[in-house]
């Protein structure tokens, strides 16, 4: 089974992750953006709805596993590239020409509920599963883009103390703060809810795509101009026994 697939349902396809708890690793992120150039090659298509095979998570975010033993070879140069490389996910999904649509059908966690908020939209299952930020106990931060994106889809205090306090929030209490515009009764609701709000669609690519462009340029500004500061491998920090500072910052 591929790490990530599609099928189409009239004019939605629905972009299926399929590795379990769908970590991000460079694996994960090159499928993505194959299935997604693939999704858009379809003229017919007026709307993507990204969900999980999984029946407990919807995304868990970074493969820590993976990305401990980066480290551990100080393969500093790799990391840097699956930055970029997911950054080129995220914003797949905020600036696609087609509306995205998150069908959050389990957990949510760190870059997994990022990939939800880089979505337009999002509806969730109220009988299980959380949207949680981890970071702060696992010593990662957030790049000055994930921060402006999220600031798009929640209140900012609902951020700051998700963000703060690692703390895992439920369905209602997202749909409260309109974080997804509905709480579904399970994953199947959940599925059906978001395809057919996706079917309501039929606008012009062009037209959406130059409205996102003007909407979120201070995203793209961001992603360009100030995450390369915490991205980018700079081999004399290292020379001079200073980490990188994308790396885990715990202690």
């Amino acid at each position: 089974m591929a790490i990530v697939e599609w099928k189409k349902d009239e004019t939605v396809a629905i972009m299926i992750l399929n590795n379990g708890e769908n970590r991000h690793n460079p694996d994960f992120a090159a499928t993505f953006m194959s299935v997604y150039n693939e999704i858009l090659a379809d003229k017919e298509i007026k709307a993507i709805v990204l969900t999980s095979s999984d029946p407990k998570n919807f995304c868990l975010g970074v493969d820590i596993g993976w990305m401990m033993k980066e480290q551990q070879a100080q393969n500093f140069p790799g990391i840097t590239k699956w930055l970029y490389d997911m950054g080129e996910v995220f914003k797949a999904m905020i600036m696609s020409p087609v509306p995205t649509i998150a069908a959050i059908n389990g957990h949510a966690f760190g870059n997994g509920a990022m990939l939800a908020g880089a979505c337009d939209f999002r509806f969730m299952r109220a009988d299980r599963g959380f949207f949680c930020f981890p970071e702060v106990d696992l010593g990662i931060q957030f790049a000055p883009s994930m921060i402006e994106w999220m600031k798009k889809i929640m209140p900012y205090h609902l951020f700051i103390r998700m963000k703060w306090s690692g703390e895992k929030v439920g369905a209602a209490e997202l749909e409260k703060h309109n974080v997804i515009l509905k709480a579904c009764a399970d994953a199947d609701e959940t599925l059906k809810e978001a395809v057919a709000f996706g079917k309501t669609f039929n606008k012009s690519r062009n037209t959406l795509g130059e409205m996102k462009k003007r909407t979120y340029k201070h995203i793209i500004d961001k992603m360009e101009k100030e995450d390369p500061e915490y991205f980018d491998y700079k081999p004399e920090q290292v020379k001079e026994g200073k980490p990188p500072i994308f790396m885990f910052t715990q202690g």
